[in-house]
């Protein structure tokens, strides 16, 4: 009987090396699943989720799809609203989530990319939890060096995600990403320890 994959849930609060962390698993072939792409595709003209964003929402759908600016001004009038868009997009999201892990159930380890994953209950169905880490100053320099959000935006989203000393007490591993090299290493053995047959 072959031994089913094992699901590893990476997370990691904004700025910490996330999606780097996650392309690395990829560049040694293991699969990695991403819910933010997964919702993005959802939202893209023809995906999924288009037509019930459209019922409650219909302003915000266009040639496009779904327009998350729209969608988030929605959001912030009307606060019942987000509960009703989780209603019908987090089935969806793990219906995919479910087909990805089908689909690469040959492999030894699977990654699943959820930047949420503690704050939606998600790391309850994961084999083990890796957070990525790194210090307070090192990641309010990444996140405004992208120069796509200002301060106040940046201490919203972090307001708003379960704070970085917690997720290292709950997490199974723990990568700090200071450096691509090291970073890397630690991936590489990590995938070396789980991948074991």
């Amino acid at each position: 009987m072959t031994k089913a994959p094992y699901l590893l849930g990476l997370t990691g609060s904004i700025g910490m090396g996330k999606t780097t962390t996650a392309n690395m698993f990829r560049d040694l072939g293991v699969p990695v699943w991403d819910a933010d792409q997964t919702v993005a595709t959802l939202y893209e003209p023809g995906g999924a989720a288009v037509d019930a964003i459209k019922n409650l929402v219909p302003s915000a759908v266009g040639e496009n799809g779904v327009d998350k600016a729209v969608l988030k001004d929605a959001i912030t009038a009307d606060p019942d609203l987000l509960r009703k868009i989780e209603s019908v997009v987090h089935p969806l999201v793990a219906k995919n989530r479910a087909d990805f892990i089908g689909h690469n159930d040959q492999a030894p380890l699977i990654v699943l990319d959820i930047p949420l994953l503690f704050e939606t209950g998600g790391a309850d169905n994961m084999d083990g939890v890796l957070v990525v880490t790194a210090p307070a100053d090192v990641q309010r320099q990444r996140v405004l060096d992208r120069g796509t959000m200002d301060e106040a935006t940046f201490q919203m989203i972090l307001s708003r995600q379960t704070p970085d000393v917690e997720k290292r007490r709950r997490a199974d591993f723990v990568i700090e990403t200071l450096t691509i090299a090291e970073t890397k290493e630690k991936v590489e053995a990590l995938v070396e320890e789980l991948a074991r047959p």
